[in-house]
């Protein structure tokens, strides 16, 4: 599991949810090379594993905040997104963003309803 990039709990909870900061592709705090199409499931992986540590999964996921530097990635990461929750469909907000930590392009932060 990746260590945080930052002074921040990776996960939180609050009563009945669970709260998963955002997430980047790297690993121990190291960007993983090749953009969006190497980053966003990267991201997925780390949120994913997080969950797991969790006891949860992705199906237990109730929304997710998507942060991108460039809009014109929107469809793709639609397409690595959907390959990776498969049928679950979580509330979502994608939102463009002037910069992320370690210089990624794409960090994905999710809320969780444990019960």
């Amino acid at each position: 599991m990746s260590k945080p990039v930052g002074p921040y709990t990776p996960a939180m909870h609050a009563g009945d949810f669970l709260m998963i900061s955002g997430q980047i592709g790297h690993v121990d705090g190291t960007l993983v090379d090749g953009g969006l199409d190497v980053e966003a499931p990267k991201a997925l992986e780390n949120l994913k594993k997080l969950l797991e540590l969790e006891g949860v999964s992705l199906n237990q996921v109730v929304k997710t905040t998507v942060f991108l530097t460039d809009m014109d990635d929107y469809v793709r990461m639609n397409e690595i997104y959907c390959a990776v929750f498969d049928e679950h469909r979580p509330a979502r907000s994608a939102v463009a963003v002037a910069a992320l930590p370690l210089g990624a392009c794409i960090e994905i932060e999710a809320m969780v309803y444990k019960r």
